[in-house]
């Protein structure tokens, strides 16, 4: 069950899509917890004295409040020049707060749509939301047209930077690339890194149709972040929320000298306070602090996926995704389990192939490196790192590892010495498994070298370095399930099946069902999914294997024992009574004598 683990892009899927569930589940515990009163503290309110009671609020905009809505773009963050009338994007009167049947469609929405100058020297535009209840105006300096309390202000930029890195790649023979050579150009004068504004034609603006009797200082995080409460009469403003959720980083585009103007449809609905929680908790990334900045573009990126699928996928198989996704993550925990407890009690090593742990090894590692050279998800490489260590350890279980001091390595460092295990040298198994390598070798080693062949010729590299990762990753991932026969040949040769760590097989093979029913819910690669179709015949191989050779009670299981020790263990320890039926029991021979 190994070839479907090499592509590094399903742990990140994975993750994303069971922080959906996590983000779900912990805002319906959340929210039971704050109705019922227990309120989880948030970050203490540097106004409110020390010592205060923390009396309830109320919304400042009840419900069915009249609203007028003003939405000016500027390229100022700090907006002030309300008088500019081509800075005004959209005005709308006597909007309902609260109101669900109104609108274009009768959903409380309407949409607004106009396209816009391109910002000078590639700036940032930035979208200036002000409700206010009707009559009044957002300007503070309009006398008797303005009031504090019956203003609500959101502020946001409308363009998104992102980092756009140039590979310099090219045919290590013949020294040319197919690249642009406009984008040579831009790596040779920005550097490998460019920051490049986008632009996306869709956003959406929410109020939040809630009238809880918040408490400030005692909203529950992430939710803290947007209730605004007002300093003098404690209560708070309506929630304004910029809903950016559904728009997938692929329909971003690069705001360049191409485009001669930016399109915005803007779209203004009325949002539930639980979809809003859901959708906060979304953004929240908090937990994640400690990662570097790009891991969060790469996270963006692996989510758009699980978007997708929620957009395009039937509900009842999304459904029984997201189901299936938590139970794929019990039984990759249950396999992890039972493989460190096989190989932590395993005694005899009869039936094993040792090989294959060793070419583990070998793959685990040039998965490491060939992920580390090419910058993928930060959580994909810790997953990586973690299994390479417990190959490793495998290791010191299968051989017998020790440190030669007497012959140092420059003199200075003790030798590592690897020795085959005496239960495996004494035995049979040794002969098959050198016998099922031998055999194994003279078909992957002429595919190996065309395979490398190819790379060199077709395929373009930053440099040697790059062109043996990829080559061997590559290989190992079109080849790698044929490393998986050996065992199935030492298991033919020795008639028997007993050695393997079924509990461990299953569970691996059972994610690998899994991974198929992913494979084709979320878009992967072919190569993907073929992977995970040939580990599916490898495994049904070994069941093929179980049902022809039947329990041997004389084979030794993987904890070491046979059934013969069993019985004899029960003989060696007979029951209270049995010492008086040993005396009556007699062999044929005495009892004639007597």
């Amino acid at each position: 069950m190994g070839s479907c683990v090499l592509l590094p892009c399903w742990p990140a899927l994975k993750l994303c899509l069971n922080q959906e569930i996590c983000n779900f589940i912990y805002l319906w515990l959340d929210w039971g917890i704050f109705r019922k009163g227990k309120r989880r503290p948030s970050t203490p309110d540097p106004s409110t004295p020390a010592g205060a009671p923390r009396v309830p609020s109320r919304n400042l905009f009840p419900k069915d409040t009249l609203m007028d809505l003003y939405v000016y773009v500027s390229q100022e963050e700090v907006f002030s020049d309300f008088n500019n009338t081509d800075a005004l994007f959209w005005f709308h009167r006597d909007l309902v707060y609260g109101d669900w049947t109104t609108g274009e469609d009768g959903d409380g929405c309407y949409q607004h749509y106009k396209e816009m100058d391109i910002p000078e020297q590639n700036g940032s535009l930035y979208i200036h939301i002000y409700f206010t209840k009707s009559g009044f105006h957002p300007d503070p300096k309009r006398k008797g047209q303005y009031r504090r309390l019956a203003t609500v202000h959101a502020t946001r930029m409308l363009n998104k930077y992102k980092r756009r890195k140039f590979l310099k790649t090219k045919n290590l023979l013949t020294g040319e690339t197919e690249a642009d050579p406009e984008m040579i150009k831009r790596a040779e004068s920005h550097g490998p890194v460019e920051i490049i504004s986008h632009w996306h034609p869709n956003l959406t603006i929410n109020m939040v149709d809630d009238h809880t009797a918040w408490v400030k200082g005692s909203v529950p995080p992430p939710l803290d972040q947007y209730v605004k409460f007002d300093a003098v009469s404690g209560d708070y403003y309506p929630i304004v929320y910029f809903n950016d959720y559904w728009n997938l980083q692929k329909d971003y585009y690069p705001i360049n000298e191409t485009l001669k103007s930016l399109p915005l449809r803007l779209s203004y609905c009325p949002l539930s306070l639980w979809r809003w929680q859901l959708y906060a908790a979304q953004n929240a990334r908090s937990p994640w602090n400690f990662l570097p900045e790009d891991t969060y573009e790469q996270s963006d990126e692996d989510q758009d996926s699980v978007k997708v699928a929620l957009l395009e996928t039937n509900p009842y198989l999304l459904g029984l995704t997201i189901v299936v996704s938590i139970v794929h993550s019990i039984f990759e925990f249950l396999a992890f389990k039972n493989d460190i407890q096989f190989w932590n009690s395993r005694q005899s090593l009869e039936g094993l192939s040792v090989r294959s742990i060793i070419f583990g090894v070998f793959q685990s590692l040039v998965v490491l490196l060939y992920i580390l050279d090419n910058e993928t998800n930060f959580v994909v490489q810790v997953s990586v790192f973690i299994g390479l260590l417990i190959d490793l350890w495998k290791i010191t279980k299968v051989m017998d590892v020790k440190l030669d001091r007497e012959n140092k390595f420059a003199g200075v460092f003790p030798r590592l010495v690897f020795k085959d295990k005496s239960t495996y040298v004494e035995s049979s198994t040794k002969i098959y498994d050198d016998m099922a390598f031998k055999y194994l070798s003279w078909l992957l080693y002429p595919l190996f070298g065309c395979y490398a062949v190819y790379s060199l010729l077709y395929v373009e590299h930053k440099g040697w370095y790059s062109w043996v990762l990829s080559m061997l990753y590559g290989f190992l991932l079109t080849f790698g399930f044929i490393t998986m026969t050996p065992q199935l040949f030492i298991n033919y040769k020795m008639k028997s099946v007993a050695h393997l760590p079924w509990r461990m097989l299953t569970y691996k093979a059972l994610n690998t069902f899994i991974d198929d029913l992913f494979a084709f819910v979320i878009k992967m690669p072919m190569m993907y999914r073929i992977g995970c179709l040939r580990d599916d015949v490898v495994f049904f191989i070994y069941l093929y294997q179980r049902w022809i050779y039947r329990v041997d009670p004389n084979r030794v299981n993987e904890f070491g024992t046979s059934g013969v020790d069993h019985a004899q263990n029960n003989t060696a320890a007979p029951a209270p009574d049995a010492a008086s039926a040993a005396i009556t029991d007699k062999p044929e021979g005495e009892k004639k004598n007597d």
